[in-house]
């Protein structure tokens, strides 16, 4: 069976750093070897791979390492951080990943993959989708700051609730004001270069 395959992904894999890309082609190989029904898709500006309409596992490139993981609840418990991988904390099963010697086997990571394939399958439900929840009431000085900033309160009303929620939720968590001061500051700078609060992460 041919793989499918998203030309988005090349293009994840293309512009990702030189140490990342063998990593993620040798994870998307395995992927597709271990799943051959996977299809590839995006979700939140990293690669990812679905079967049967569920999503079955993703990975992604950052800075200094990658990341992989299977997105069934029950793979928290068997799919287990590699004993080569560098310590730290990091998304994914298998912690920071900077080298294919990294990896666990071809044959730990294919067992990964169906066993993720067969809890989606017959294993329970898998991962809860997040509720709708209702939209945050926008803090008095964002309010007041994209007043100030016309550019940036456009943005702000092309954006969806979800990354509307992600700044408010940063700026309301700063415990000192100082903290929030700059904070706030830096959410409008954003804004009005039309970023989302986790921008640095999208294309690293």
């Amino acid at each position: 069976m041919k793989p499918t395959t998203d030309p988005r992904i090349d293009a994840y894999i293309t512009k990702s750093a030189s140490f990342a890309q063998p990593i993620l082609r040798h994870l998307r190989q395995l992927i597709h070897q271990g799943c051959p029904e996977a299809v590839e898709t995006i979700k939140w500006s990293m690669p990812a791979f679905t079967h049967d309409g569920r999503i079955l596992c993703g990975m992604a490139a950052f800075k200094a390492h990658c990341a992989v993981w299977f997105w069934h609840q029950k793979m928290r418990g068997i799919a287990e951080r590699s004993k080569n991988a560098k310590t730290g904390e990091a998304m994914g099963n298998l912690g920071r990943i900077t080298s294919l010697a990294e990896l666990p086997s071809d044959q730990t990571i294919l067992g990964y993959v169906r066993k993720t394939k067969e809890l989606n399958e017959t294993g329970g439900p898998a991962r809860a989708r997040p509720k709708t929840r209702k939209p945050l009431p926008v803090p008095a000085d964002l309010a007041a700051g994209l007043k100030k900033n016309p550019k940036a309160a456009a943005n702000w009303e092309g954006f969806s609730p979800s990354h509307r929620r992600e700044y408010i939720e940063w700026i309301t968590e700063a415990k000192r004001p100082e903290t929030r001061a700059k904070r706030l500051a830096e959410t409008l700078e954003w804004l009005a270069s039309g970023k989302k609060r986790n921008w640095k992460y999208e294309n690293c």
